[in-house]
C-alpha cells in the first residue's frame, strides 16, 4: 500500500523544484498516469503496480526500483537510470527508452512490444521466455544491436 496519495505527491512537487527527491517512497498500486517527474530521484522507490501510462520520466533516477506489473505503456523514459531496476512483468508498450542505461535490470515478462529502445543501454539484462521485445519477439535475444540503432 502506498504511504502517499497522488494528490500528495502532486502537492509536493509543486514546490520541490526542479530535479525532485523522492527516493525510496512507496508508490505501489498508485495512479500516477501522466505525472511529470523530469529530472526526480526514485532511487530504491516501490512502484510495484503503479500506473504510469504517458508519464514522464526523462532524465529520471530509476536505480533499484520496483516496477514489477507497472503500467510504463507510452512513458518518456527519454536518458532515464534504470540500473538494478525491477521490471519483471511491466507492461512497457510504446514506451520511450531511448539512451536510458538498463544495466542489471530485471526484464523477465516485460512486454516492450514497439518500445523505442534507439541508444539505450543494455548489459547484464535478465529476461525469460516471457519477455516480449519491441518487433513482438519473444524470449532472450541474440542480436539485442537491432532494437539500439
Amino acid at each position: 500500500m502506498a504511504e502517499i496519495t497522488r494528490q500528495q505527491l502532486v502537492l509536493a512537487l509543486l514546490g520541490a523544484g526542479p530535479n525532485p527527491r523522492l527516493a525510496g517512497l512507496d508508490l505501489s498500486d498508485l495512479d500516477l498516469q501522466r505525472l511529470d517527474l523530469e529530472g526526480a530521484n526514485l532511487r530504491g522507490a516501490n512502484a510495484q503496480r503503479a500506473n504510469l501510462q504517458e508519464a514522464i520520466l526523462r532524465n529520471t533516477n530509476l536505480t533499484g526500483v520496483d516496477f514489477s506489473d507497472a503500467t510504463l505503456s507510452y512513458a518518456d523514459c527519454n536518458g532515464a537510470m534504470l540500473s538494478l531496476a525491477i521490471l519483471t512483468g511491466a507492461d512497457l508498450r510504446h514506451a520511450r527508452l531511448s539512451n536510458a542505461t538498463l544495466a542489471n535490470a530485471d526484464l523477465r515478462g516485460a512486454d516492450l512490444t514497439s518500445a523505442n529502445l534507439q541508444g539505450a543501454r543494455f548489459t547484464e539484462v535478465e529476461v525469460d521466455e516471457a519477455t516480449v521485445w519491441p518487433d513482438g519477439q519473444r524470449g532472450s535475444i541474440v542480436n539485442l544491436e537491432r532494437y539500439l540503432t
